[in-house]
């Protein structure tokens, strides 16, 4: 007989504006399975190398306010265009210090991206974004950086944070099918802001091939950790 997963107990970081995540990573954990949301605020200014650092502090020390092991199973930390600007190591090294503040393990949505297209075996893919060509350079690089190279690349480019959060799922679906091509091993759609849960399985059959989200990503790398 097959024993069905386990209900999670998830902590979530994300931007303080994101609408998004939370409903459609509960949708893919198992049933039974909460999440503790907790915003981090943002200025409508875009996070630089000059910013980060206090940004990062704010993190850690809202984190560790606000989850710990007896209440939670693991801590997802969803601020997708911050983990890019990190970089690898910068990501990795603010999940370290998230683990070691809250005492849980630690899902980042950057470094899942990475894992859940390594673990398919893309190696050249297509991405889809609201960002601008700064913060898509950086998510380039970071993917570079695990040996994934991406061959096509379109952005909805929004201007702010309230067109970011005005975006909806059928001008993300529309994006998508103009940006894949049959070159592409698979389809990635950065931000944990874009709806997906909607149109992510329609891409994929319609490609032919795995289509991921960030949000979908993320989740998946979460039942891996708690496995």
């Amino acid at each position: 007989m097959t024993v069905p997963p386990r209900a999670m107990r998830v902590g979530l970081m994300v931007p303080a504006s994101n609408t998004t995540m939370e409903a459609e990573m509960l949708a893919r954990l198992p049933a039974g399975s909460t999440i503790t949301r907790i915003g981090i605020p943002r200025s409508e200014a875009p996070l630089t190398r000059e910013t980060m650092p206090a940004y990062r502090e704010a993190v850690v020390a809202l984190a560790a306010q606000s989850f710990a092991p007896g209440q939670h199973d693991l801590l997802v930390y969803g601020c997708t265009a911050a983990g890019f600007a990190a970089g690898p190591e910068g990501d990795a090294a603010l999940a370290r210090d998230l683990a070691q503040c809250t005492g849980l393990p630690v899902v980042t949505t950057a470094r899942s991206m990475v894992q859940r297209l390594q673990r398919l075996g893309a190696r050249t893919i297509a991405v889809v974004t609201p960002y601008s060509d700064a913060v898509n350079a950086q998510l380039v690089d970071f993917l570079a950086d695990g040996g994934i190279a991406v061959r096509r690349l379109d952005s909805l480019r929004a201007p702010d944070l309230a067109a970011l959060c005005a975006i909806r799922a059928p001008e993300v679906d529309a994006l998508a099918r103009r940006t894949m091509g049959a070159d592409c091993d698979a389809l990635f759609i950065g931000c944990t802001q874009l709806p997906t849960e909607a149109i992510l399985g329609a891409l994929a059959r319609d490609f032919g091939r795995p289509v991921l989200s960030a949000v979908s990503a993320t989740a998946e790398q979460a039942l891996v950790t708690a496995a």
